[in-house]
């Protein structure tokens, strides 16, 4: 049985108990966990993670940080006591900047999310944005490295910008990452785990085709040895 650790799997389940099954379905397949706001909202969100950091996991807090600058550096500085490895916030200025100066010292890797995989050109327009999905993730990459981030969250079709921008060590953490076999679900700019790191992707974060499998740990199996084409 051979793990990736740059395979990131999102928890993305309705109660802890839930992850905790879908934990050990995984077993050691997989050394890397996503807990987003979902888990968190429902309790025990935190208490999980802890868990799994003591189980000797990663854990990645996909909880997209959002408000006036010193909200977001508190809770950086709380979230960095945790032991957690990840932590995204928006990637606006204010807001990363804090992210970075609250995390302090610690290990906790702040990630910007540049603009969501579930968006296109069109919703941007719709949102009242006047530039493309590329010009905006691209500003916005350089508005992160600026601010001091670790990295970005970025798809897969914005992952060699992210690398030539931030550079061989910046982290390039992409979602919308389906196998050739997998539906694309909500993801509007998918691709598939080698074309992601191939493209300079540092990890992938795939989910359904994973968690909803009917044996979870094979798909698991079966991604990280596609990733393990790309070296």
């Amino acid at each position: 049985m051979t793990t990736d650790p740059r395979l990131i799997v999102p928890l993305d389940l309705p109660t802890v108990a839930e992850a905790s099954a879908m934990v050990e379905a995984l077993g050691d397949a997989v050394s890397f966990y996503k807990i987003g706001l979902e888990l968190f909202a429902t309790g025990g969100g935190m208490d999980l993670a802890r868990d799994l950091k003591a189980a000797g996991k990663q854990i990645f807090l996909d909880w997209k940080l959002h408000d006036i600058g010193t909200t977001v550096q508190r809770s950086a500085a709380v979230l960095a006591d945790s032991g957690c490895d990840f932590l995204t916030v928006q990637g606006e200025p204010q807001v990363m900047a804090a992210a970075v100066q609250g995390r302090g010292r610690s290990g906790l890797k702040v990630l910007a999310v540049t603009v969501l995989t579930s968006l296109s050109d069109a919703d941007l327009v719709e949102m009242g944005f006047g530039e493309s999905t590329a010009s905006l993730v691209e500003r916005r990459i350089h508005q992160a490295v600026k601010a001091g981030c670790d990295g970005v969250i970025a798809s897969p079709h914005e992952a060699a910008l992210a690398r030539r921008i931030g550079g061989p060590g910046f982290l390039v953490v992409t979602p919308g990452v389906r196998p050739d076999s997998a539906a694309k679900n909500d993801q509007a700019r998918a691709a598939t785990p080698l074309d992601a790191l191939k493209a300079g992707a540092s990890h992938i974060v795939c989910g359904r085709p994973i968690t909803a499998a009917n044996d979870p740990q094979a798909a698991a199996l079966r991604v990280a040895a596609e990733m393990a084409q790309a070296g």
